[in-house]
């Protein structure tokens, strides 16, 4: 990737974050009345439901504290970070330390899981807002939903129901996701006690899902990482492993570039493109069988928004870390795919549900699952990540293996 190259795509992804993702949402989805936000948008931003997912509160509330933490300390992004902060902390924690999925506009529960994400994300959203203010409940907070992760992914039966005794399984979203929150909270918390966590998650995943007869990052395996050869095991999901990857190569990345995660989030990215990657349309899939029989989820096939926006960061990352310019190809690949397909030119923002030749399925904006993270996650990962490149180049104008 040449010099010329690398600022096309740096003022891409600044000014597309900047200028689009964001106001689209700043815009569209305060709540003034109640509190929060309200994802539900149409195509315009209008919106269409009212009832606000936890979810989305904790990891916009994390993306706005980010935004001031990492690229301008900007009042109005810490103002409604705190004002989503402050809907979560008030509405969206149940009485035993458990968070709802969804709550009502004005902060009723509607629903709550058996998993434990919207701890996660709040946790990680928490904090940031600590870093931000210093202010010692948001710390607090943090790490006590982050115990709760902990409680529940390490307690037998509070996960899965008991039934599953006769075919245990497990999945990768628990390491995976434990290791993002936890790099999050050392950061922010400074706090290098959970480098340990992410230790075990990182092992867990090299020996337990990473399959080596089918060359695939495996989503749900059994207790010890066997092979599970039902529907639900034999089901992979590319856009997740990807994301997967690029968490370890970022953990390489804070260990001085550490060569086996190098090794181990390249190959997990080598893999799963192999499988995503549709080759006569483009982009990523949903879902792929391991061993190449018919996916029992009828979506299977479709493009959405969230594996085209892990497979920018992870190609980018992969190349910065290696030099390779099979990564800077594949990140070409993807860029183009998905910019050729999912922004709005008219209203702003990405369509989120694509069918697989790339025609719109649906024109939301945002529901209970699409909000403002995995988009504006993807520009500033992606711009970051484009100027530390940009800062290696050699006198030639080049970018070669670190």
């Amino acid at each position: 990737m040449n010099k010329q190259a690398l600022e096309k795509y740096i003022s891409v992804y600044k000014e597309g974050l900047l200028k689009n993702i964001l106001p689209f949402w700043l815009r569209h989805s305060i709540d003034k009345k109640c509190g929060g936000f309200m994802f539900a948008l149409d195509r315009d931003g209008t919106v269409v439901d009212t009832d606000k997912g936890v979810w989305q509160h904790g990891r916009f509330t994390w993306m706005l504290a980010t935004l001031y933490n990492q690229v301008e300390q900007k009042q109005r992004w810490l103002d409604l970070a705190v004002h989503g902060a402050d809907f979560i902390e008030k509405n969206c924690i149940d009485e035993d330390g458990r968070m709802y999925f969804v709550v009502d506009r004005q902060g009723k529960p509607i629903r709550k899981r058996r998993y434990v994400f919207s701890e996660t994300f709040a946790s990680i959203a928490f904090a940031a807002l600590y870093k931000a203010t210093g202010e010692t409940k948001y710390g607090q907070l943090s790490r006590k939903l982050f115990e709760v992760f902990l409680r529940h992914v390490t307690t037998p039966g509070l996960i899965a129901p008991k039934f599953t005794e006769n075919r245990q399984m497990k999945g990768m979203a628990h390491p995976m996701i434990g290791i993002v929150t936890a790099q999050e909270l050392r950061k922010n918390l400074k706090d290098e006690s959970f480098s340990g966590h992410i230790d075990r998650w990182i092992e867990e995943i090299r020996n337990d899902f990473m399959n080596h007869e089918y060359k695939a990052v495996m989503e749900i395996v059994g207790p010890h990482g066997e092979f599970i050869d039902h529907f639900d095991g034999r089901t992979l999901n590319p856009g997740h492993a990807i994301e997967g990857a690029w968490f370890i190569l970022q953990e390489a990345k804070y260990r001085n570039n550490d060569k086996n995660l190098i090794d181990l989030g390249t190959t997990m990215l080598d893999w799963m493109w192999e499988f995503g990657w549709d080759k006569e349309y483009g982009g990523i899939l949903y879902f792929r069988d391991v061993k190449g029989l018919p996916i029992q989820e009828y979506w299977h096939d479709m493009k959405f928004w969230w594996p085209q926006n892990e497979a920018v960061i992870a190609t980018l990352m992969a190349y910065e870390m290696t030099g390779n310019e099979k990564y800077a190809k594949w990140h070409e690949m993807i860029h183009d795919w998905a910019f050729g397909h999912f922004p709005d030119r008219e209203y702003g923002e990405w369509f989120g549900y694509l069918h697989r030749d790339g025609s719109i399925s649906s024109a939301l904006k945002g529901n209970i699952w699409k909000g403002p993270f995995h988009i504006p996650r993807m520009y500033l990962m992606a711009w970051k990540t484009l100027e530390e490149i940009k800062r290696k180049l050699s006198p030639t104008g080049f970018y070669s293996e670190p």
